[in-house]
């Protein structure tokens, strides 16, 4: 037990409840973080399925053949990329237990410090895709969404990019507050 002081008096605190906690709350931030992730792959094959029919078909109505094939190679290269990529080479790269790009790189120049500062423009290239690629996800995922619109009815088309440009900034101003902040007003 550990006495921590609460004014003037000393109260006992358990050890273990507090480790147990931390060691919850840890685990809760690691599937959460995987959970972004694979949230990420998964997001990105709707995209390409849609536009990868409509390359297909020639701009016909797309077929079976069409479909099962793009859908094929849509699931073997998540697989591929997921098991490969990412469960046999990204899960298993850390530095002293931290991840990204910026931390491989150091890894890397530890390993070859005649290339650093090939390694280090590698590095910064890097940081550049994931930061687009951070820019970039929200706006094409509201596009995407909001585009279905037009499925319902052609009249929506001259309102999907005011539509999504309002969105996003209503998003982003809320964006400041944290998604703790944001659950206590909308709910959980």
């Amino acid at each position: 037990m550990a006495l921590t002081n609460a004014g003037n008096e000393a109260e006992p605190v358990e050890q273990s409840s507090h480790s147990e906690v931390e060691q919850h709350s840890t685990k809760v931030l690691m599937l959460g973080a995987l959970g972004v992730v694979y949230g990420d792959i998964g997001t990105s094959p709707i995209y390409a399925f849609r536009e990868a029919l409509h390359a297909s078909a020639g701009g016909n109505v797309a077929n079976r053949g069409d479909i099962l094939g793009v859908l094929s190679l849509i699931i073997w290269s998540l697989m591929i990329t997921v098991t490969i990529k990412y469960i046999m080479f990204v899960l298993r790269a850390d530095n002293r237990g931290e991840g990204g790009v910026l931390s491989l790189m150091a890894l890397a120049r530890n390993g070859f410090p005649t290339r650093s500062a090939v390694i280090l423009g590698i590095g910064i290239v890097g940081a550049a895709l994931f930061f687009g690629d951070a820019v970039i996800t929200p706006a094409i995922s509201v596009l995407s969404a909001v585009e279905g619109m037009n499925v319902v009815t052609p009249t929506f088309q001259p309102y999907v990019v005011p539509l999504t440009l309002a969105i996003l900034a209503i998003v982003f101003a809320v964006q400041r507050f944290g998604t703790g902040g944001v659950g206590l007003v909308f709910g959980p």
